[in-house]
């Protein structure tokens, strides 16, 4: 049974009560991470993030952590590209520890210099950590190769000099213009007092407000033609291929999720199966959909020894121009429906991922989709919606790429992509 309504001060609000569990999962929501930034204090949202567990007037770091370990629970948070997220999950009794703690993060933290000296350390460590992993380097290099120098390839942890460079000033002045009412979504699953519930959110987050009403507004970035290579000495060369996507909101991510599934997205992939299992060229390789506010990409990743990249991509390219001249059976679509409506489902077994998409789709989209509307919406895939997807995402072919590792002749691999595109074959996607 879901719920939705605003507080007087325009923060929304989504419940879900689901009566056959004992848990309850509370997310605090806001429209704002790395996207929001500029290069100058690129990092400073993940910067907040770690700092709103240092300590409150109330609670120190520990305490924070025991209210919620002690009682059996999990809090933590994530800063992504377009959000930040606090959530705790707890027993459903708990569920006003749970609201307090969040609020009490959200207001009353003290930002002192010395924790913001020492938080700037463990940050510096995790941009060092996320420096050592090729797949973490790659991944913020193909953002770069798609979008350029839009924000939203800026990335999430921004840089080692952004971050010593943050002054509690810079971070207070930050979250006074972004952490607004306005902006943000409390997301509320499990069992918990439904005759209760509008009191208690509104008892800890009522009195929240903010004098600046910066409103998050995303650009509509081109998908850029770019074609990146970062020197590191690794054993394996790491790629990232991309493809045209489709941007969060749209129905047609369905039917996009839906081919990618087919295409790369398990064992018994296209890809997969003919890259790995029958020419042996790899270990890992498969597909993804990454949806934004008015952008989208389709990814392909794969890691191998270098001297075997060259057949992969070539071979990976020609798997992309069969599938969308080929298209899919009407036997194959059917499967691909009750695979994705089972992934989906087993999804949402939990009152943690529910939370997690009630937040996400209430964040950006201002609604929710149901089970029931998901399940709809997949089941209404047709031929047409699938050729039109094989056109706007498979046809153009590989648009970017990025490449991480070392003994790479990188200008075979630009000359190749930037040349081998599919807009002169004269071809059309196979009917079901």
């Amino acid at each position: 049974m879901y719920k939705v309504y605003r507080l007087n001060n325009g923060l929304r609000v989504i419940t879900e009560y689901i009566d056959y569990v004992n848990s309850v999962s509370v997310g605090l929501w806001v429209e704002n991470g790395s996207r929001n930034e500029a290069p100058l204090n690129n990092g400073i949202s993940h910067f907040i993030e770690h700092m709103f567990f240092k300590g409150t007037r109330k609670r120190s770091a520990k305490d924070i952590a025991e209210s919620i370990e002690n009682v059996g629970g999990q809090i933590n948070a994530f800063t992504g590209k377009e959000a930040t997220c606090f959530y705790i999950k707890t027993l459903s009794s708990h569920l006003d520890l749970s609201l307090d703690i969040l609020s009490d993060m959200l207001f009353n933290s003290k930002f002192e210099s010395e924790d913001i000296d020492k938080e700037k350390g463990v940050v510096i460590e995790e941009i060092s950590m996320n420096e050592d992993s090729p797949e973490d380097v790659l991944a913020d290099l193909h953002c770069k190769s798609v979008w350029g120098e839009d924000p939203i390839s800026l990335p999430i942890l921004g840089t080692a000099k952004n971050v010593k460079s943050f002054s509690r000033n810079d971070l207070l002045e930050y979250i006074e213009e972004y952490y607004i009412p306005e902006n943000s979504v409390i997301s509320i699953c499990g069992k918990f007092d439904v005759n209760n519930i509008n009191k208690i959110v509104e008892e800890y987050f009522g009195q929240w407000s903010s004098n600046k009403k910066r409103i998050t507004n995303y650009s509509t970035p081109a998908i850029l033609t770019n074609h990146l290579y970062k020197q590191k000495a690794i054993e394996q060369l790491h790629i990232c291929l991309g493809l045209q996507g489709i941007p969060l909101g749209n129905d047609d991510v369905y039917t996009l999720l839906l081919l990618n599934n087919i295409f790369g997205g398990g064992v018994s992939s296209i890809l997969f199966q003919n890259i790995r299992e029958e020419r042996g060229l790899c270990y890992t390789i498969y597909s993804y959909a990454s949806s934004y506010n008015n952008t989208g990409s389709l990814n392909i990743y794969t890691s191998l020894n270098p001297s075997c990249a060259y057949d992969a991509v070539n071979y990976i390219n020609e798997e992309i121009y069969n599938y969308y001249k080929q298209g899919i059976s009407r036997e194959k679509l059917k499967i691909a429906k009750e695979q994705i409506k089972g992934s989906y489902i087993l999804g949402l077994e939990s009152t943690s991922s529910r939370m997690f998409s009630n937040g996400k789709a209430m964040l950006f989209l201002n609604k929710i989709n149901t089970p029931e509307e998901v399940m709809k919406k997949i089941d209404n895939i047709d031929s047409d919606s699938v050729n039109k997807i094989l056109e706007k995402c498979f046809k153009p072919g590989i648009l970017n790429s990025a490449f991480v590792g070392s003994n790479v002749d990188f200008l075979k691999f630009e000359n190749y992509l930037s040349k081998n595109t599919f807009a002169n074959r004269e071809i059309a996607p196979k009917l079901l």
